[in-house]
């Protein structure tokens, strides 16, 4: 009984792969005969996983049931759905934090200890809150099935003044850059690139005509996007440093840092505020000039005044 129990357990492990395996393949993986693989297909269906004849190949594939069947992990999936569930429930995604702690309880119980050190390890990473806006899993499910059938996506929009704006896309990419949701579409009303944060935007259900995908931005040009859109204003400076010296005091996320020359790097970022801007570049400990916005010049004048003025008398 329990050679049979763990042949079980290796034959659902292995329909859980992302492919379709012929009736011999399975045999051959198992070290038993056709029949017996038909014999134990036959027994996990009984307990509820739907696994599915692939007619041609006479073969099989587990397929979606009407309920949800227990699932078999391997040491990194489990480690990474763990890590997973720690970010969720930071609140990330708007009413997941309860049900991602009572998921995350459930897989903690039965990780050998040696997986529970290694998730012990990473929780430093994995469980420190967000600090950004959450967004709705209606929302965060539309946009990403979107994405991955291709179909065009209409949805209203807030900019970062308030207007609302109705925008066009072919969704091609979601990126989570652990404070934020962003989409990667391109924009059919603007014939370009664009970002829109997720916890500001609102489906239009039913979803448009299925589209054939672009060749997607590099991640260079998406970080720029993430780093300085959806906020109010966008800074663009020089700063008299290599690039590798600038890039240690910059995340991806928090600025766009391209080389000019081997003494000189563009760094464009973005805020909503004008002070928080020059407080920023001022804390750089780098030389630089402000290339724009001319608001953000005039701003650093006025914070100069201000701070000297601050300076008592000798």
């Amino acid at each position: 009984m329990l050679e049979t129990s763990a042949r079980l357990l290796k034959l659902l492990s292995l329909l859980q792969q992302p492919r379709e395996w012929s009736g011999a393949a399975l045999a051959d993986e198992l070290a038993v005969g056709v029949r017996t693989v038909r014999r134990d297909v036959d027994k996990l269906r009984n307990l509820g996983y739907p696994v599915d004849a692939v007619p041609g190949v006479a073969g099989y594939r587990l397929g979606s049931g009407a309920a949800l069947p227990p699932l078999l992990l391997d040491d990194e999936e489990a480690v990474a759905v763990a890590i997973g569930l720690r970010a969720a429930a930071s609140g990330t995604v708007a009413g997941t934090e309860e049900s991602s702690v009572r998921a995350l309880t459930k897989l903690e119980q039965v990780l050998p200890s040696r997986l529970r050190h290694r998730i012990t390890l990473l929780q430093q990473i994995a469980v420190t809150p967000a600090g950004g806006p959450s967004v709705q899993p209606d929302v965060l499910l539309a946009v990403a099935a979107a994405c991955r059938d291709h179909q065009r996506m209409r949805f209203d929009y807030r900019n970062h003044d308030g207007t609302a704006t109705t925008r066009t896309t072919e969704p091609h990419r979601l990126v989570h850059t652990g404070r934020r949701w962003y989409l990667v579409a391109w924009d059919l009303d603007r014939t370009d690139w664009r970002t829109f944060r997720l916890d500001r935007l609102e489906p239009r259900i039913p979803t448009g005509p299925r589209f054939t995908p672009r060749d997607v931005p590099d991640l260079a040009t998406i970080a720029r996007g993430v780093a300085s859109g959806g906020y109010r204003y966008q800074a663009r400076i020089l700063v008299h440093a290599p690039a590798e010296q600038v890039a240690d005091r910059y995340g991806p996320n928090v600025a766009a840092v391209t080389p000019v020359d081997d003494s000189t790097t563009l760094v464009e970022t973005g805020a909503n505020s004008l002070d928080q801007l020059a407080l920023h570049f001022g804390l750089l400990g780098l030389p630089f000039e402000i290339q724009s916005p001319p608001e953000l010049i005039e701003t650093v004048r006025e914070l100069t005044t201000r701070l000297t003025a601050a300076i008592p008398a000798p």
